[in-house]
């Protein structure tokens, strides 16, 4: 099964993020569609187009989701990932896109995958998480997805935690020796009405 984050303008109105529930439901009914969902970022995202939808299955996203003008389609290919339970269906689900320095030694990237995938054991807030790389595309590199229970668990415990500052941070930070992330990022946060990793 392949999944896959794709990067969207938002309808306009309102009632967006219901209108894209009913997109998102309707694609996900399609043969070889395991999960299928989509909101609108929440006020803080960055460097998105409006909207983010999470996609798993067979089906190629061209064939689930043909009138999407302008999407970014993000194939994504696991590195590791952990599925945690929320006691409660709705949740917070968070999508960084980054990208790692072209000419960056595999040993370096390795390391920071392992700083990123550490992050859980002390951030408590984060529930389900994945660390993917992405295969052939033109600008990303990694995509790094939480699952928290509120805003306030990605804004507040994830953000100001002192491992992201003291481990992760220097990663991303142009003025930091040793950093290896170019500056342009997608940090896109949303609404889920269910679990989005792990299908």
């Amino acid at each position: 099964m392949s999944r896959w984050v794709i990067l969207t303008a938002s309808p306009t109105g309102e009632d967006a993020d219901e209108r894209l529930k009913e997109l998102a439901m309707t694609a996900a009914a399609t043969p070889g569609v395991a999960h299928c969902s989509a909101g609108v970022e929440l006020p803080g995202s960055q460097g998105g187009q409006g909207a983010v939808w999470d996609l798993a299955g067979e089906a190629a996203p061209a064939t689930v989701l043909p009138n999407l003008p302008g999407a970014d389609i993000v194939p994504l290919a696991p590195v590791n990932a952990r599925v945690v339970r929320l006691d409660s269906l709705r949740r917070v689900k968070r999508t960084l896109l980054l990208t790692v320095r072209h000419g960056t030694p595999s040993e370096t990237v390795a390391r920071f995958e392992a700083d990123l995938m550490a992050m859980p054991a002390h951030i408590s807030a984060i529930r389900s998480w994945s660390l993917s790389r992405v295969p052939g595309h033109g600008r990303w590199t990694h995509v790094w997805e939480q699952e928290f229970a509120d805003p306030d668990g990605l804004n507040g415990d994830y953000l100001l935690h002192p491992y992201h500052w003291t481990h992760v941070d220097r990663w991303f930070d142009a003025e930091v020796p040793g950093s290896i992330v170019e500056p342009a990022i997608a940090h896109l946060y949303r609404w889920a009405d269910g679990p989005v990793l792990g299908n």
